[in-house]
């Protein structure tokens, strides 16, 4: 039987798009619920699988009653599609009935998942012998996967349908090519595909190890120390753990044992590459790549040739449209020719959406591109400078001698993009625009690349490529009149082609005549040299989804940021999470929304603009406010939950309890808090940004001010003093003294953090005038600390003691016991720096204790810290260790890997003081280590500690 498969020339496909040809001819399956399934007979290949499988697969736990009839149709047409003039009820010989169900006979020579076992068996059998005829087989393996399996069925059934054990063949086979690579010395060959894969998989261990592995292999010595630091941390974040052997093993070689250490650097202890300030994090920002691109191929072949003459693409490309078109597919293009040349840049890829023509009006500030780039490429946030220039500087100084492609999405004009261009030779950077961005072209030598609407032959290729070919010339009039009444748009023949291929059976005449008669307009949009109106195309796109669908896609115009999560959107419509989550399902099957990364959703700007007209002509405005009010009501009480893990000592503005139906956010612990405070991060941005736009001064206050302890956590203070700096203008706005206190200490403080003293000081000054004039003396106290922790930066460590013992006081009278923990430690600690080390133990233990009563874990690592500190001092060093071990197990459950290298290199300090040297150079290579992962400059001073065996001044 196998043989006759192989005559037949019938070859499936399902490690990506669900596909079949025939004799070399691609065949048109038909809509997405017979590629699905198709998708259940292709991955149970050769055994037999019931219908009620089937049924499940295809419906989940809630069939039609009709299912089981649909499931015999389609294997009626299934089978009449692989065998023409199949008599009806005849037995197929590809598709046969089989033990209460259906089996698809193939075999490794038909379906790509059969060869991708098949080769991977083979070299599972040569790998000891010849570890480079085992990479080429598994290369050859790897190469079948086109994209997610089952590509091209609903999200939903592929869920369903995809097993987990399939996901893990394959990272199991990158892994096994990894090891033969290594084995082969051909490091370099595996790592763009493990990179790409600890992208999609970034807590896999294994799979990590292997990519720290092959980086040093490779010479990429300080990625592979970077790629343990990020795993570190995204571990602790997420699932609240530490590294396990496997990878702490990785991370052991790539320190010690890894690629020969280069000329001056001494053995174990590695240094800085040369080829830069910082060693680089090497970023994966890249969108994910369209499974359906199509067409053009002209414009494709003009960007792969803009190249030079070693082949390498270098330098800046400007992809606009024709009249500045919209939905004309220059994100499409671009990000797909990114993808084609991304193994080019072995220094990784960074993109981001500069919303140059959100309708929103939220334009990306590039200060704030910039910072997130540099932040991407593992400079530590200590080290970026204030002021965009100098921000500007540093960028283009990392990426010197590094190879790094960059995309700059939906660009404003020059200006915006000036800030972010590369500049070094060996990196590309792609910018889209509206706009021909002439000022590039003429003083960067930026080259430009304009698109036009496809053609016909275009858009039916399109239209082919996502309904099948024969559906398509069946109807070529038909397939012609919705290309032309979709003006050539690929984002408006993909919304048609979305509902279309959910009505498989449907005529194309009927669709286009649907389209014709459907009513809506987008006059912003429309193309000045046409009638065509392409806002006919998405209301009639949205007139097939549900009411709850229909509506949250019209309040989705109302949402100031970047994405938005479920909760989110259920809040804005005023809808249960769950109902909120199908709502979304049903406009990403018809393309009005797209998810990308998984769990967050987006708009395009030109649907962005068609839902706000919608929402116009159909919301009044009390509706349109309350959505907006519910909206920033969810970001408000998640971000005051999150402040309360993160700092459960401060003293927040009180609010009134969600209103009932509100979506509230809890978390557990500050690993939780911190992921979602992070992923939440430029929206929340947005939203303070937004309130303050609309006259909801008191909100953007909160936000701003219980954000604070996120962006201390991060490091992100130029956000901060964005925030704040907005914050205070609110306040101000409010003519409430305490408020405009409040916004002068958050502002004062972000500045500080940025070294900004002489404008910090007056700020907090008259903070404390303001607090002391209306009776607050919690606000008094909480200024008292940001005060002594001002003066402790200028080397005025009795004003820093004589602050903190005022604010002490004044929470005492207060009664204000969570707050006193904290500041208990702080005395302690300044009294330990200015050698009262009895003084600072009594007060740093009676810390402990109201810190443990409270559970603040983050207070506590730094007691035990202060503790030890003043034990050292003495010369009790058992007992230091005890408190530097303590400090260190806290510092690292919470994921504050600065911290957590001061911590270590004291108790390197604590072994060298008791005479044990190899205890101190362990402590102090760990704390390297961290140092290195997070590009702080003191990371070469420790080296030297290392070296020469004694402390040095002024390390961390």
């Amino acid at each position: 039987m196998d043989r006759e498969v192989a005559e037949e020339g019938v070859r499936f496909a399902v490690l990506g798009p669900v596909r079949v040809w025939r004799g070399g001819q691609e065949l048109d399956l038909g809509g997405p619920q017979n590629r699905a399934f198709l998708a259940v007979l292709l991955l149970r290949a050769g055994q037999p699988v019931a219908v009620s499988e089937i049924v499940d697969a295809l419906w989940g736990p809630h069939p039609p009653r009709s299912a089981v009839n649909v499931v015999r149709r389609q294997v009626g047409a299934l089978r009449r599609l692989l065998e023409p003039g199949l008599p009806p009820r005849a037995a197929g010989r590809w598709l046969t009935r089989d033990a209460g169900g259906y089996r698809l006979r193939a075999d490794d020579d038909s379906l790509d998942l059969l060869r991708f076992r098949g080769l991977r068996e083979r070299a599972a059998g040569v790998v000891e012998e010849s570890p480079a005829r085992a990479l080429e087989l598994l290369t050859r393996a790897l190469s079948l996967w086109a994209g997610p399996v089952a590509s091209g069925t609903a999200p939903d059934v592929r869920a369903r349908l995809v097993p987990g054990a399939l996901r893990r063949e394959h990272l199991a086979a990158l892994q096994e090519a990894a090891d033969a690579a290594l084995r082969a010395g051909v490091p370099h060959a595996v790592v763009p595909g493990l990179q790409q894969a600890a992208a999609d998989h970034p807590l896999d261990e294994p799979l990590l190890a292997r990519l720290m592995l092959a980086l040093a292999a490779a010479g990429r010595r300080s990625e592979a120390l970077a790629t343990y630091e990020a795993a570190r941390r995204r571990l602790a974040d997420e699932l609240g753990m530490d590294p396990g052997r496997e990878l702490r093993e990785a991370h052991r070689e790539a320190l010690l044992d890894a690629a020969p250490a280069p000329a001056g650097e001494a053995a174990g202890v590695p240094l800085r590459e040369a080829s830069g300030p910082y060693p680089l994090t090497v970023p994966a920002q890249l969108p994910h790549d369209l499974g359906t691109f199509t067409g053009r191929r002209a414009e494709l072949a003009e960007a792969l040739g803009l190249s030079g003459g070693d082949g390498q693409h270098t330098g800046t490309v400007v992809i606009n449209a024709i009249g500045g078109m919209a939905g004309v597919g220059k994100t499409t293009l671009a990000v797909h020719w990114a993808h084609q040349v991304a193994d080019r840049y072995p220094d990784g890829q960074l993109y981001v959406n500069l919303r140059g023509f959100d309708p929103s009006g939220v334009v990306t500030d590039p200060g704030e591109a910039v910072r997130g780039f540099l932040d991407a490429l593992g400079v530590p946030p200590e080290q970026i400078p204030p002021g965009l220039d100098a921000q500007a500087a540093l960028y283009r100084g990392v990426l010197s001698g590094r190879r790094v492609l960059v995309l700059l999405d939906n660009a404003r004009d020059a200006d915006q993009v000036r800030p972010l261009l590369a500049g070094a030779p060996g990196c590309l950077t792609i910018v889209t625009s509206r706009s021909e961005l002439t000022g590039l072209v003429a003083a960067h030598g930026a080259r430009s690349l304009t698109l036009r609407p496809f053609d016909a032959d275009q858009a039916r290729e399109l239209l082919a490529g996502r309904l099948g070919a024969e559906r398509i010339a069946a109807e070529p009039r038909a397939a012609d009149e919705i290309a032309t009444l979709c003006a050539g748009l690929p984002l408006a023949l993909a919304c048609v082609a979305a509902r279309a291929a959910i009505h498989p059976h449907f005529p194309l005449q009927a669709v286009a005549g649907e389209l014709r008669e459907a009513h809506g307009s987008l006059d912003a949009f429309t193309r000045s040299d046409t009638s065509v109106d392409v806002g006919t195309v998405f209301s009639w796109s949205s007139r097939a989804v549900s009411p709850d669908a229909n509506r949250l896609f019209r309040l989705l115009a109302l949402h100031p940021g970047p994405d938005f999560s479920v909760p989110a959107a259920a809040a804005l419509a005023g809808l249960p999470p769950r109902q909120a989550r199908h709502a979304l399902a049903e406009l990403s099957g018809v393309h009005l929304v797209n998810e990308n990364p998984p769990g967050r959703y987006g708009l395009h700007d030109l649907l962005r603009a068609h839902a706000a007209e919608l929402l116009d002509a159909r919301e009044t405005e009390a509706e349109r406010q309350a959505a907006v009010d519910r909206l920033f009501a969810y970001y408000l009480y998640g971000v005051y939950a999150g402040a309360a893990v993160l700092a459960p000592n401060d003293d927040p503005v009180p609010i009134p309890p969600p209103a009932a139906g509100t979506p509230a956010e809890t978390f557990a612990d500050d690993h939780r808090a911190l992921a979602w405070v992070t992923a939440e991060h430029p929206v929340l941005l947005a939203v303070i940004d937004a309130a303050a736009a609309s006259g909801r001064d008191r909100l953007a206050c909160l936000l701003a001010w219980s954000l604070e302890p996120y962006f201390d956590r991060r490091g992100h203070w130029h956000d901060g003093v964005t925030a704040q700096r907005t914050a205070f203008d609110a306040a101000l706005r409010l003519g409430d003294p305490v408020w405009e206190a409040r916004g002068l200490r958050g502002l004062a403080r972000a500045e500080a953090r940025l070294g900004l003293l002489g404008r910090a000081g007056p700020r907090l000054d008259r903070a404390l005038e303001l607090f002391a004039e209306a009776g607050d003396d919690i606000g008094r106290a909480e200024t008292h600390r940001s005060l002594g922790w001002m003066s402790e930066q200028q080397g005025d460590l009795a004003g820093a003691l004589r602050h903190n013992q005022l604010a002490l006081d004044l929470f005492r009278a207060a009664g204000h016991r969570a707050a006193q923990g904290s500041v208990l430690n702080s005395v302690g600690w300044y009294h330990a720096l200015l050698g009262e080390y009895r003084q600072a133990l009594t007060h740093c233990f009676e810390a402990l204790t109201v810190l443990q009563e409270q559970g603040d874990r983050y207070g506590q690592a730094a007691t035990w810290d202060s503790i030890a500190y003043a034990y050292h001092q003495l010369g009790r060093h058992p007992h230091a260790l005890l408190g530097y071990r303590n400090a260190l197990a806290l510092y690292r459950d919470l994921g504050v890997p600065y911290l957590e290298a001061e911590s270590l290199l004291r108790i390197g300090d604590t072994h060298l003081a008791t005479g044990d040297h190899e205890g101190a150079r362990a402590a102090w290579r760990q704390a390297h280590a961290l140092l290195v992962g997070l590009g702080h400059p003191d990371a070469d001073r420790v080296a030297d500690r290392i070296r020469t065996g004694t402390p040095v001044r002024g390390a961390v």
